[in-house]
């Protein structure tokens, strides 16, 4: 129950980004596993009790059981390791999750408890007479079906949480922005920027943030707050009448999404970070990701007076810019390592909103890291380890290998396949294989989805473990202090915790 919880909240409740979990090795062996195949011909084997003879049956019920109990057994021995371990998959505990845990629990008391009250309606009637298997029988159909309650389980959290989910849309988000977009409309003189794009949305809003501050009273959502509800949140507990400026980081993972939150804030200010094919797999076609994040639905929601501004070094806002019929910027074409086009954008902004060229220095030097998504630390084995574990996507896994190039001493990368990029997903791992081979001595590839495509390019450079412990050993194999080690997207948290970091 709590791992399907944990992998709901994982996907942000989004039934595209859950769907396409399994299309992932990892989510593959979720039911494609000898553990889980051997549970469904427990109950497929069912069938054999109506149809056996009388006196096979107290063999078939007592090895049935058996079997059951071994696998349950080492199942609780693997529940132990990873409580022991603390690699136990459960969800963060917020309200919502807690609401859903409580639900699920209720449903398991009530059809344990029917179980219970109703056993010998379970026992099929035509076996009542056979009084010398009865107490190993009732055994049996109850055990059977406390098995289809577990090998259902997935379906019922999943039930559950479209319920849930369903009665939060009504009586939680809809009332809730509802709320934001009449609070919102009392700030007359706010002025509110949009800050959208399949990546960059929110180092930008950082740097846009500390910059803006040295000058005007600003607020900016949240690390991360980039959806309906945690934007109005935000619109709600935070925006004060003081506040002259709010940036607003947007995120949705379908057509509409953006606009939507435009809707509530009514930016005046649109810019556009970049865009890739990073969840395309969830918004289900490439026109359909422009029109969201791609930054389309944000430029058509500004007024006319309002301001666009887009990454020079993105096709797509390139060509974004040239549609634009508003007052429009790019940014970003002289930077010499991508990514850093971010701060460029921020600064740009800044100067159209009449900010001294001294106070956008002010700014930018109270940002501790100006190369976006990535930490620079050292751990005690005298290893540089570039920290860009938090999410990764095409564009910044090539920005991070571009920036890992100005490190001397040996260089590698440790990194899982990248998700959610539906049918492009071979040829930007094939250009990641690339872009490895150029800039890296070693490669060690987490996840096996698209392994092939990448080895394809890297060659020996690129080795498949998955084990963290065995990542770790070939990693102070091949290093000595001084040398480089990029760790692209996440990573099992015990490697991290092996690495020192």
């Amino acid at each position: 129950m709590l791992f399907w919880l944990y992998l709901w909240q994982l996907k942000e409740y989004h039934w595209g980004r859950f769907s396409d979990h399994f299309r992932t090795e990892k989510g593959k062996r979720i039911f494609w596993n000898p553990i889980f195949i051997l549970k469904i011909l427990l109950v497929s084997s069912a069938f054999f009790s109506f149809s056996s003879k009388v006196f096979l049956l107290w063999y078939f019920y007592a090895g049935w059981i058996f079997i059951l109990a071994l696998v349950y057994f080492f199942e609780s021995l693997k529940g132990l390791k990873e409580i022991f371990q603390r690699a136990l998959k459960k969800p963060v505990l917020t309200l919502k999750t807690l609401f859903l845990i409580l639900i699920v629990i209720v449903l398991e008391l009530l059809l344990l408890s029917l179980l219970f009250r109703e056993f010998y309606f379970f026992i099929p009637q035509n076996l009542y007479w056979l009084t010398f298997y009865l107490p190993l029988q009732k055994i049996y159909w109850f055990t059977f079906y406390l098995l289809v309650f577990d090998v259902f389980t997935p379906i019922i959290v999943t039930i559950s949480v479209f319920v849930i989910h369903a009665l939060s849309i009504i009586f939680f988000r809809n009332p809730l922005i509802q709320k934001a977009k009449k609070k919102r409309s009392s700030f007359k003189n706010l002025l509110v920027i949009g800050v959208t794009g399949s990546y960059g949305k929110t180092s930008t809003k950082e740097f846009l943030r500390q910059i803006l501050s040295q000058k005007f009273k600003v607020l900016s959502t949240e690390k991360h707050q980039n959806s309906e509800v945690g934007i109005s949140m935000s619109v709600l507990n935070n925006l004060k009448p003081e506040h002259e400026i709010f940036i607003v980081e947007m995120g949705a993972y379908n057509e509409g999404g953006i606009k939507l939150l435009c809707d509530i804030t009514r930016p005046q200010i649109g810019l556009v970070t970049g865009v890739n094919e990073q969840h395309l797999a969830t918004f289900g076609s490439m026109e359909n990701l422009l029109s969201a994040e791609g930054g389309k639905e944000l430029i058509e929601s500004l007024p006319e007076d309002g301001l666009a501004f887009f990454n020079s070094k993105n096709e797509y806002c390139r060509e974004l810019y040239e549609k634009t019929k508003i007052k429009k910027f790019l940014y970003g074409k002289n930077v010499e390592l991508p990514g850093l086009e971010n701060i460029e954008g921020a600064k740009i902004v800044a100067k159209e909103l009449g900010m001294t060229d001294e106070e956008i220095k002010n700014g930018l030097s109270k940002v501790q890291n100006q190369f976006p998504g990535v930490q620079v630390k050292k751990n005690k084995d005298g290893l540089n380890i570039i920290d860009a574990s938090y999410s990764a996507n095409p564009d910044s896994v090539i920005a991070h290998l571009e920036y890992l190039k100005t490190f001397s001493g040996k260089r590698i990368i440790v990194m899982p396949c990248l998700i959610e990029l539906g049918k492009v997903s071979s040829k930007i791992h094939k250009k990641i294989g690339e872009k490895i081979s150029e800039v890296c001595d070693f490669s060690i590839i987490t996840t096996k989805e698209r392994f092939k495509e990448i080895q394809e390019k890297a060659g020996n450079k690129a080795v498949f473990i998955e084990n963290p412990k065995e990542i770790f050993e070939r990693i102070k194999k091949f290093f000595k202090p001084g040398d480089n080690l990029l760790i692209e997207g996440r990573v099992p948290k015990s490697l991290m915790r092996l690495l020192g970091i």
